[in-house]
């Protein structure tokens, strides 16, 4: 075996580290944001869950690529086919978004407050950005397209992360409802 086998075989192992890390932690974030979201009728907090879910997915799917990176062919087969996995991921989390915000706000269904979404969003804006830096480094060692795209929807987290806590603190704070829909429309115009 040479030097560069070895090397890319260490990063195939550190992305398929990642993404069952991915793979646990987003669906510990979806199940924590479904059910605050739902609890706090909160259409932003539950599009993040629905976020985690897809990312979800979107791990898996990469960890289905970084198992065949050793066999060119069906490396490039899997890396396309998990490029267009991603993208229908990103597609479904902005159809859901855009129809329960419009739903939501016709209703004006006011959110009430929700304090573990507030504590998912901060914890998510502190884990979020070290497992984007280190999917980018994966995806560059290996050259992987699909592990650059997962590493943009982990960035994609990091703004809805920041998004979502704003829109929480401010109807927890002060009380403004309507936030709540600014920050589910801010989240979709980033899908």
């Amino acid at each position: 075996m040479n030097d560069l086998t070895i090397f890319r075989e260490a990063a195939a192992h550190r992305g398929k580290r990642l993404e069952y890390f991915t793979i646990a932690w987003n669906s510990l974030e979806g199940l924590i944001g479904i059910g605050a979201g739902t609890s706090a009728g909160s259409i932003s907090l539950v599009g993040f869950a629905i976020d985690s879910l897809i990312e979800v997915t979107s791990g898996a799917t990469l960890l289905w690529r970084m198992s065949v990176d050793g066999n060119a062919a069906r490396r490039e087969r899997n890396e396309r086919l998990s490029l267009r996995i991603v993208g229908a991921c990103f597609l479904t989390l902005a159809l859901y978004i855009a129809s329960e915000s419009v739903v939501d706000l016709a209703r004006k269904a006011a959110p009430e407050r929700s304090f573990p979404g507030i504590a998912l969003a901060v914890v998510s804006l502190i884990v979020m950005p070290i497992l984007s830096r280190a999917k980018k480094s994966v995806g560059d060692s290996l050259g992987s397209a699909a592990m650059k795209a997962d590493a943009r929807q982990t960035d994609f987290c990091v703004y809805l992360s920041a998004i979502l806590l704003f829109g929480l603190v401010l109807n927890a704070v002060l009380g403004w409802w309507w936030a709540e829909f600014a920050s589910s429309k801010l989240v979709n115009s980033f899908s």
